[in-house]
């Protein structure tokens, strides 16, 4: 059961509204359900005599009372508002039920607390099975406001309640963190359009991604236009800065044909200017010069920021955690970027997922995971991943939502929790389809028996306890030619496996051989490494350039949005 409270100053046009055919014809049978006085409110829906004057009147009869005492200026913000929906696959509520709810609900978010004879006048009107609106114009019969306080988050709470005693869907607790849900008109214009986003969703992951990839301000702002996205800054009036900004999907527009805008803010409470200046690199690192970076090198550097950031999530600093928790969102964006294959719609789909699990009511130290930040980026710039090397890092960030799963959930945040296991979810099938056909070429490339006869010997030398579970995984064949590949890039295979047995994914595993190929397959090339240090290959580094602001090979009008992202139109 979801409320979603809302403040306006025209309680007569919200009455025309609630009692009207609604905007495609769906308001069928408006009544009202309860009301502050059942006899003294009029029902335009039952009583074709009664006008919407009339309700009107008699629900701002305190309102105008107020109005006179103050010298003929109404109130702000007087008109308060709150659909509550049940959840798809609930069950059908009678108009008694109904009447129930919206009592309870104006009681806990203080506009007419029961047995309160000077509380505000308020009705709830039914004009569909799933839902209903509450109305109230928030004067007292004293003249006083109602303590709302907090309104939203009592009326959730409420309906948690509610849900449990009526046997309904039981939702998730949220923490005022939440991007705003569409409105009523947003989605009915999405629909209009056949698209399966509104814009406010849509533009919200266009900024969601752009931000994952770019390395300051101005590249944020370029970028996002040259997606054919409008930008609009607001700049403060003494020093110049920009103070906020609006953001506009190319075609939408209202009415009078203007672009209908959305302030970053109100896309999502990260997408602030403030919030994403907390983020982003910082300037006087970002103004220098850019270096072209080499594939291998940012992949493997994202592998270990990873597995580093596994075990800041682990740690007892909440405040760390939360920040690492944020940076990998950007990783899953610009992992999905990066992507080639069928797997990239689930990569996709795991960063858009991920997005609310991102922030939390605990501020983030984002000084702590710049590391992370700076690989995700680096993600953006680089080129697709040599061998099994993507597969790796992919594998690598399955097991970090895991554990941000469980971080979200130990600490009550239900919403964060459930996206990113849903992350999780997509994640997994990603995995499954990128490391198929890598783990078919490693099993087939198995050096001689000889070779896999030693490797068996180090492995139960190393890893005892684990030893039958890897020998008889299917993939064994692919581990053997990873460890080869190992032996033959410098390192020793009985450190390789050591190491390994510190790692908790080995022991819960289902596949604990594919858990030793990814983190094998993560490690640098040592000779390589040695030879690069004595001058012997090349580094792949660009000429130093004057910095501009750029756009990421990445992150291209034909790439963001991908061409089967929705467009709109008026």
């Amino acid at each position: 059961m979801v409320p979603d409270v809302s403040t306006g100053s025209d309680s007569r046009g919200l009455i025309v509204y609630l009692f009207g055919p609604g905007r495609r014809d769906e308001h069928t049978d408006p009544h009202i359900v309860a009301a502050w006085d059942m006899v003294g409110a009029p029902d335009p829906g039952r009583d074709p005599a009664a006008t919407y004057t009339q309700l009107a009147k008699r629900l701002d009869h305190h309102v105008d009372l107020r109005t006179r005492e103050l010298g003929g200026k109404k109130p702000p913000q007087h008109v308060w508002h709150c659909p509550v929906r049940t959840a798809p696959g609930d069950r059908y509520l009678t108009d008694a039920e109904w009447a129930e709810v919206a009592r309870r609900i104006v009681h806990a978010t203080g506009i007419a607390p029961e047995g309160d004879e000077k509380a505000c006048r308020w009705i709830a009107v039914r004009h569909a099975d799933d839902h209903i609106h509450l109305m109230a114009t928030t004067v007292r019969a004293d003249g006083r406001r109602p303590r709302t306080h907090r309104d939203g988050q009592r009326a959730q709470a409420e309906c948690r309640k509610i849900e449990a005693e009526f046997g309904l869907r039981r939702l998730k607790s949220g923490d005022l963190t939440a991007p705003r849900t569409p409105t009523g008109a947003e989605r009915a214009k999405a629909e209009r359009q056949g698209q399966t986003v509104t814009a406010r969703q849509w533009l919200r992951e266009q900024a969601y991604a752009v931000a994952a990839a770019v390395h300051n301000e101005a590249d944020y702002f370029t970028v996002l236009q040259s997606l054919g996205i409008k930008v609009k800054t607001r700049l403060g009036p003494e020093t110049g800065d920009v103070i906020g900004y609006s953001l506009a999907t190319p075609g939408d527009t209202n009415a009078a044909g203007e672009p209908v805008w959305y302030g970053g803010s109100k896309l999502a409470p990260d997408l602030s200017i403030n919030r994403l200046r907390e983020q982003l690199t910082a300037q006087d690192v970002a103004d220098r010069a850019r270096q072209v970076v080499n594939p291998a090198q940012a992949w493997h550097r994202a592998a270990s920021a990873l597995h580093t950031t596994h075990t800041a999530v682990d740690s007892a600093n909440d405040a760390i955690a939360q920040a690492h928790l944020a940076a990998f969102g950007d990783v899953l964006h610009n992992l999905a970027l990066a992507a080639h294959g069928p797997h990239r719609a689930e990569l996709r789909a795991a960063a858009v997922a991920f997005n609310r699990a991102c922030r939390s009511t605990i501020r983030a130290d984002h000084q702590a995971a710049t590391a992370l930040r700076e690989a995700a980026k680096e993600l953006a710039y680089a080129s697709h991943a040599p061998g099994g090397l993507a597969v790796a890092v992919l594998f690598a960030a399955l097991h970090l939502a895991r554990a941000a799963a469980h971080w979200h959930a130990q600490r009550g945040h239900e919403q964060q929790a459930a996206a990113a296991e849903q992350a999780l979810r997509h994640l997994q099938t990603g995995y499954e389809q990128a490391a198929a056909p890598v783990l078919t070429e490693l099993a087939r490339s198995t050096p001689r028996q000889q070779t896999a006869d030693r490797f068996e010997a180090a492995i139960r030398h190393a890893i005892p306890t684990q030893a039958e579970r890897i020998l008889t995984d299917p993939s064994w064949p692919a581990l053997v030619t990873t460890l080869a590949r190992a032996e033959s890039a410098g390192y020793h295979p009985r450190q390789l496996l050591a190491q390994a047995v510190a790692e908790p994914e080995l022991d819960t595993a289902e596949h604990p051989a594919q858990v030793l190929i990814w983190r094998i397959t993560a490690q640098p090339n040592k000779r390589v490494q040695a030879a690069r240090r004595q001058g012997t290959v090349g580094m792949g580094r660009s000429k130093p350039a004057p910095h501009a602001a750029s756009t990421p090979p990445s992150v291209k009008p034909n790439r963001i949005p991908p061409a089967d992202e929705p467009r709109f139109g008026r």
